[in-house]
């Protein structure tokens, strides 16, 4: 009987063994292809970057040989320089360097691309390179030939001693491995030249495009976590208990200290809310709960986000763009001085669709943006603005508004909200010389807003 019963199973169990090797094999080979995938394309994205890092390098250099009264010359050198900036910051952003300290260097490269790109759009006959401006860009001359040195050195012990960057990831994963290897330490050698970059080289030009969130600017007094705490209970209302609500401070050594809220609220769920810790400015409100149905319309939505803004002090705001999420209507408000529209300071509301609750606030942007006092006159009319548009251009509606130019300074605008083929855009002439200022396209989800 066993030998009968073995004459039966050992077949079946020499065929299952077979098969278990070609599989184990197949997915071997399939780890492997995988793997040497990823391996190539790690190599390709090391190469352009130090490809282009070499290029930026260069072109620095050209556009500070050529002579100031060459603003053409200066103007595409510095076109170049921001093009070569985004391509060195895309293929960072395909290596695996996610858990390496390398935040220097990606703000470094932020800040160079920001500097090209603003001074490469303005008009440089009327505003020729400064003398701080020029002193900027020799400075990333000599900080982009440091950087170069750093990543010719990975780059040869790449090729020479056929380095992976497959082990790149198995260094940085490990939490007991020293990471001493030779990509790791090339990659913080880079990290730290860049980071070593000082702030003040920066001309004035690229300090108006890198803002950085401060509480210096802020108004009010250094407020406590007791102060800060009845704030949000006061903010929620009945929804919040003083026993449900947890504080902690975060950023205390930054310049941006702020007190974080968590409150219990109805259901569970964790209603989180962010102050200043100077002037206890809420940055931020989010009531996650879930919305399962949408009861009301558009209007009703638009009143009840209104209303929660009216009710927490946020005055004169005017709708501007709509969406919609999973039953959550998403409205973005900006500040009205005057019946003109001030872009910069803005907050956007969410209003559950269920029963118009209003389930969240972003509030940093009014927070931060430069108070407006007096938009001022425009110098010319709305009559000789509207000339300036495409004459296919159909105009739909109109107001004076305040915007942010490239350089970030406010500029008094008239804005013309209307359509050209088929789509729905807000052009911004300038109200001193009639030029084009900005353009933007506004989504279909926000018609209901201009109807």
């Amino acid at each position: 009987m066993y030998a009968r019963l073995s004459s039966i199973m050992f077949p079946i169990a020499t065929l299952l063994f077979i098969g278990a090797i070609v599989w184990g094999y197949q997915e071997h080979q399939e780890k492997n292809s995988v793997l040497i995938k990823a391996e190539n394309q790690y190599q390709r994205a090391f190469h352009d970057l130090s490809h282009h890092m070499g290029r930026l390098h260069d072109q620095l250099g050209q556009t500070l040989a050529v002579s100031s009264a060459s603003q053409g010359m200066q103007r595409k050198g510095m076109v170049n320089v921001w093009r070569l900036t985004s391509q060195a910051q895309n293929e960072i952003n395909q290596l695996p360097l996610a858990m390496l300290p390398f935040n220097k260097a990606e703000q470094f490269l932020t800040r160079i691309s920001n500097f090209a790109y603003r001074t490469a759009v303005r008009d440089l006959n009327k505003q020729p390179l400064t003398p701080e401006e020029l002193k900027t860009m020799k400075s990333l001359y000599k900080t982009a030939e440091s950087v170069n040195l750093e990543l010719g050195k990975v780059q040869d012990a790449v090729i020479s001693d056929h380095l992976r960057w497959m082990d790149v990831e198995v260094a940085m994963a490990s939490e007991n491995g020293p990471n001493n290897n030779t990509i790791i330490d090339g990659f913080k050698a880079m990290d730290k030249q860049m980071g070593a970059y000082p702030e003040a080289d920066w001309g004035p030009s690229a300090m108006s495009t890198d803002r950085k969130l401060s509480s210096a600017g802020l108004e009010g007094k250094e407020m406590s976590q007791a102060e800060i705490k009845k704030k949000a209970l006061d903010f929620l209302g009945h929804q919040a208990k003083e026993t449900n609500a947890k504080i902690s401070e975060d950023g205390s050594k930054t310049d941006m200290p702020i007190f974080a809220v968590s409150v219990k609220g109805q259901g569970g769920v964790n209603i989180q809310l962010d102050y200043t810790r100077k002037g206890g400015h809420l940055l931020w409100f989010m009531n996650p709960r879930e919305v399962k149905s949408r009861k009301l319309d558009f209007d009703t939505a638009r009143n009840k986000g209104s209303q929660f803004l009216v009710r927490h002090d946020y005055k004169e705001m005017t709708p501007i763009t709509y969406d919609e999420y999973d039953h959550v209507a998403v409205f973005t408000f900006v500040h009205t001085l005057n019946g003109v529209k001030i872009y910069p300071d803005k907050v956007t509301v969410r209003v559950a669709l269920d029963n118009g609750e209003a389930v969240g606030l972003q509030a940093s942007d009014h927070v931060f943006a430069e108070k407006v006092l007096d938009p001022g006159k425009p110098k010319i009319t709305k009559e000789q603005a509207q000339k300036g548009l495409n004459p296919d251009f159909r105009v739909e509606d109109y107001s004076l508004s305040v915007i942010e130019n490239e350089m970030r300074k406010s500029v008094l605008c008239h804005e013309f909200v209307g359509k050209i083929n088929n789509h729905r855009y807000r052009i911004f002439m300038n109200a001193d010389t009639g030029e084009e200022e900005n353009i933007e396209e506004i989504p279909d989800s926000a018609k209901a807003i201009y109807r």
